[in-house]
């Protein structure tokens, strides 16, 4: 079996930094994508070294602190705590996909999407997502990602999802560009607003599998997504996920979902999105997703190391290049 094992040094140990060691393994005979061990509760931190150190010690006290392991099993987002909702899944199960296509907040083109999308789940296939494709989620979509990591400096704001490993990072402050060239995360900028993170995204790019939801509501260029990332009540986190899991169904640790810590009695990390896109929907939507810390080391899922899909026997539309891009 071929194995790679490197150690990454890190800064000593703070509540932002700490030590990891980053071991990669093949993924077993029957797996979709690689799945890889990674020691240590805080590998997170070896991505970043080359940022900035934690912020002084006056702009550190100004700013809540995001940083840690956080974990939740479920792919859907929660309601939000007012408001239009998203689309729901109309089987309350992880494992059928079957989205409201009456939901009021959809166009008629995206309530057809929708449609055809549930018709395929009920066949006992899963349709095309960016996530079994192995294609790029996002935003909100990649908010679907079960286990996290924010590491905060003055100026950037990173974020690390466990699904393939992707990687955000939110200008603190500033203003979008006038033209704004399209990537799959878009163009983050973000502020504080007392305890809460709030970051606006625009210039998201499209591409083949491309959708808001785990349903296959479109997504196109108008896109615009904000999002208010804040820690909340222990007690309040703990409930948000329970009503989570009871709306769309609960991921258990061995299909991916995390290991919640639950001895854990400090607060909870809890994101409200504000999803607009006038060609898709009939009116601005918001959802919600809590996280909770996490037990564990930090499995690495690379979709693209390993596309065969060893029950239907068909390989993943793996995103291909037909000429560099440089």
């Amino acid at each position: 079996m071929y194995r790679v094992s490197h150690s990454l040094p890190t800064p000593n140990p703070s509540p932002r930094w700490g030590r990891g060691i980053l071991r990669l393994y093949l993924p077993q005979r029957g797996e979709v994508g690689a799945k890889r061990r990674v020691d240590g509760g805080k590998f997170f931190a070896s991505l970043v070294i080359g940022l900035a150190c934690t912020p002084p010690a006056a702009a550190a006290d100004a700013i809540p602190d995001f940083s840690g392991h956080w974990g939740k099993n479920t792919v859907d987002p929660g309601l939000p705590p007012s408001g239009q909702g998203p689309v729901t899944n109309t089987t309350h199960t992880f494992y059928m996909r079957v989205g409201d296509d009456k939901s009021p907040i959809l166009k008629p083109n995206a309530a057809e999407a929708v449609r055809k999308a549930a018709a395929i789940s009920r066949t006992g296939e899963n349709f095309p997502t960016p996530s079994n494709q192995c294609w790029p989620m996002a935003p909100p979509n990649i908010w679907r990602s079960m286990g996290l990591e924010i590491a905060q400096t003055r100026d950037v704001v990173t974020i690390l999802y466990d699904v393939d490993q992707f990687v955000r990072r939110v200008r603190i402050g500033g203003r979008h560009p006038d033209r704004v060239t399209p990537t799959w995360f878009g163009d983050s900028i973000g502020h504080y607003e007392g305890d809460t993170l709030v970051i606006d995204t625009i210039g998201i790019k499209p591409g083949r599998y491309s959708m808001v939801d785990n349903y296959g509501s479109p997504q196109t260029t108008s896109l615009h997504v904000v999002e208010r990332i804040h820690l909340i009540d222990g007690a309040a986190a703990k409930q948000a996920q329970l009503d989570a899991e009871r709306l769309s169904g609960r991921v258990e640790v061995d299909m991916g979902g995390a290991s919640v810590d639950e001895a854990y009695k400090g607060p909870g990390l809890q994101v409200v999105f504000t999803v607009d896109d006038p060609a898709v929907f009939t009116v601005p939507w918001s959802a919600s997703a809590t996280y909770r810390r996490a037990l564990g080391g930090w499995d690495e899922r690379v979709c693209a190391d390993n596309p065969h899909n060893y029950i239907s026997g068909k390989d993943a539309d793996v995103p291909r290049a037909e000429k560099p891009d440089f």
